[in-house]
């Protein structure tokens, strides 16, 4: 498999993963009964849900650009370093968010939207 669409298949599992603890925490906070309903919730598990949105929205964007990438037959070091790096800003990105760090939670966003712009450039350039 090519580093690229193993990275993607790695920023979607995270980002299909990232429910669970704020789900966990509406449980442990409210118990199961209420939880099913709109409780409110901790400050940082609204912060993740928030994280795990901007994942989404984001995943559409470098999904559609890696698969174009391998439809197209664009595969390089360039592509491959940037879906890497794209996915561990993207972790980091979780984190700080999370954990309510916003320059840090700024600077990873940056990161990744440049790695998307590097793979993009990779298909335009061909």
């Amino acid at each position: 498999m090519k580093t690229e669409l193993l990275y993607l298949v790695y920023v979607t599992v995270l980002t299909g993963l990232l429910w669970v603890p704020y789900i966990l925490d509406r449980i442990a906070t409210w118990g199961l009964t209420a939880a099913v309903g709109y409780p409110a919730q901790s400050a940082w598990a609204r912060r993740l849900m928030k994280a795990h949105a901007n994942n989404v929205e984001n995943l559409v964007v470098f999904a559609a650009l890696v698969l174009a990438a391998d439809a197209l037959e664009v595969s390089n070091s360039a592509i491959a370093t940037a879906a890497m790096v794209y996915f561990w800003a993207r972790v980091v990105h979780v984190i700080a968010y999370t954990s309510a760090i916003p320059w840090v939670r700024t600077l990873a966003f940056a990161v990744g939207f440049f790695a998307q712009a590097v793979i993009a450039w990779q298909i335009l350039a061909k």
